[in-house]
Formats: structure tokens, C-alpha cells, sequence
């Protein structure tokens, strides 16, 4: 494990929010997101926003920091050194072992080309915007000061899959609502079942299907997408800011290997599908090391929220003419 200077600032701090509930840190990207997006987010997360013209005046800044990037780290994303785990073996065997047992691992990673290789955090390309540092602080404690090489394994790429609190009760014959304070929380898709797959369950008739719809986490590995020379962060951007933060400077992620656009559409987020090219093509676009430059962020108390999943049925019971 190769180590980086220490960090740039001293630890944010939780601070109580206006209305008596505790505010989470967010360092927010400035200068690529309009600055009308830049606007809008901090009116309506923020605790106690600034006026827009100390807001404009951020931006701005940052903005014109870009354009100098764009000249002095043109191609900084380029081509970045993945260094396959197989060529690691020894290191990684026994982890790796437990690791393709998981079935998350095999059906949901089968898409496109997929490896796990060793990336370099700072070479990432980034599409998020915003970083929960009081998620990110909490992660630092449970790794440690000085994470081993299974430690960062197991963080980046966990099989144990545990999952943050999460609620969910019927609200009406045909809505139910989740609820967790992670942000992974989603809907997973629908799942045709049989009788057979039902237990401890007495069915109220005799079944011939049930419909599943399934909300939960994800598989929540570290996963990266290879595409056009650049590997794109994809999932694992709190655990990256946080090894990042921590001095480590390469870290173990799934890699999917895209080949054309139309791969990348069904592998990418909904962001860098929308724009492709901010991400691909942009000679300096926002990488990870962005997070940590005090000219391309700020950092500040934003209301803490939960995330809600509603789920509503229709049933449509009717006769129809005979064949």
C-alpha cells in the first residue's frame, strides 16, 4: 500500500442545523455542474445557504480553475495503468477464492467484459457531485488509520453484503413504502415467481404466479467502467473518497470493459449516459483528486435526509370477447 500526503484540511465537523437536527458535511463540486444547478442544490440542502452572489463568486472561481486544468492536465485521464488482480495472485488468492463465490459476482456482472484489476484512485473519472463526509468519516473510523491490503479488499469488494437500516409497511391495499438513510436504496426490478418459491407463506388460493417487485440495496462492489481509454467510477464513491483520504492511492475494483456506446448505455449511470462525451472526450474532465483540491470544492452542513421508496399496484379485473 502506497501512501499520499496527509489531507489538505482538518476533519469537517457535525454541526447542529437550524431546526435542532444534526446536519451531515457534504463536499459539493464546484465549477463543472451550471452554476445554476450549484444554486438550486445549495437552496435546497443547506443549512444555512450563502446569498447567490458569494455563491456566483465560488463558482466562478472554480470555473476559471478548470480552464487553467484544461491546459496544464490535459489528458490526466487518459490511459490510466489497471493492473489485473491475477497478476497479484499471491496477494490476493484467498480473498479472491471467497470473493467469485458470491452470486451477486456472477449474474450481475455479466453484461460486458469484466475483470478485477488494481485502479488508481486519483486517475478516476467522477460523475457525482456531492460526497457525504459524515458517511465518509464514519467509514475512516471502522477502517483504521492505516487499512491492510484485506481490509481494503474487503471494503472495496465485500461479500458479506450487510446492509444499512431500512423500514418498509404497507400504506394503502396497493402502495407500500422503504425507507433507509442510505442513498442505495432502490427499486430492483420485478421477479416472475412460482408457488414453489413462496415458504412459510399460506397462500390465500391456489397460486399460479406471483409478480415479485423487489426493492434493496445493490451489490455495492467498487466498480469501475473501461471505456475510450478512461475508467469511469461507477459505484463506490464514498469508500474511495474515504481510502483516498486515508493515504491509499490504489485500490482493488470490479472493472467493466465497454466497447462501444451502445455498451455503455446499458452498464452506465443514468448522468453519463445523458452526457457521454463531459466524461470521455473532455480533455480535463472531473476526476477524484477534484474531491481534495480546495479550488474545486466546498464543503458544507447540508439537512440530513432519508431516502423513501414508494411502491403502487394496479389490478385491472375484466371479461373480454372469446377467441
Amino acid at each position: 500500500m502506497t501512501t499520499l500526503a496527509p489531507p489538505l484540511e482538518a476533519r469537517p465537523r457535525i454541526v447542529p442545523a437550524t431546526n435542532g437536527e444534526t446536519a451531515d458535511q457534504t463536499v459539493y463540486l464546484l465549477g463543472r455542474p451550471t452554476l445554476r444547478k450549484f444554486i438550486r442544490f445549495m437552496r435546497g440542502n443547506a443549512v444555512n445557504p450563502p446569498d447567490e452572489a458569494t455563491l456566483a463568486t465560488q463558482w466562478q472561481a472554480a470555473h476559471d480553475h478548470i480552464r487553467e486544468l484544461e491546459k496544464t492536465e490535459a489528458g490526466l485521464a487518459d490511459n490510466p495503468v489497471l493492473t489485473p488482480i491475477t497478476d497479484l495472485r499471491e496477494r490476493y488468492e484467498p480473498l479472491l477464492i471467497e470473493f467469485f463465490k458470491d452470486p451477486l459476482v456472477r449474474y450481475g456482472f455479466n453484461t460486458v467484459p469484466t475483470d478485477i484489476a488494481l485502479v488508481e484512485l486519483d486517475r478516476l473519472v467522477v460523475y457525482q457531485k456531492h460526497i457525504d463526509v459524515t458517511h465518509v468519516e464514519a467509514l475512516k473510523a471502522k477502517l483504521g488509520p492505516a487499512p491492510s491490503d484485506e481490509v481494503i479488499f474487503r471494503t472495496c469488494l465485500s461479500y458479506d453484503h450487510p446492509y444499512p437500516p431500512v423500514k418498509w409497511a404497507k400504506v394503502h391495499n396497493d402502495t407500500y413504502v422503504f425507507m433507509s438513510p442510505s442513498n442505495d436504496l432502490r427499486f430492483l426490478g420485478t421477479m416472475p415467481l412460482k408457488s414453489e418459491h413462496i415458504a412459510n407463506y399460506p397462500p390465500p388460493g391456489s397460486v399460479v404466479g406471483v409478480v415479485g417487485i423487489a426493492v434493496g440495496f445493490g451489490s455495492n462492489f467498487l466498480n469501475a467502467i473501461h471505456a475510450e481509454g478512461r475508467v469511469i467510477l461507477n459505484n463506490g464513491s464514498h469508500r474511495a473518497y474515504a481510502l483516498r483520504d486515508l493515504g491509499v492511492t490504489h485500490v482493488p475494483a470490479i472493472i467493466q470493459h465497454v466497447s462501444s456506446r451502445d455498451e455503455l448505455e446499458l452498464v452506465a449511470s443514468d448522468e453519463v449516459q445523458r452526457n457521454p462525451d463531459a466524461y470521455l472526450k473532455h480533455a480535463r474532465p472531473s476526476m477524484l483528486k477534484d474531491y481534495f483540491d480546495p479550488f474545486l470544492r466546498t464543503i458544507t452542513p447540508v439537512h440530513r435526509r432519508t431516502r423513501q421508496i414508494t411502491v403502487k399496484f394496479e389490478v385491472d379485473d375484466a371479461y373480454v370477447p372469446a377467441l
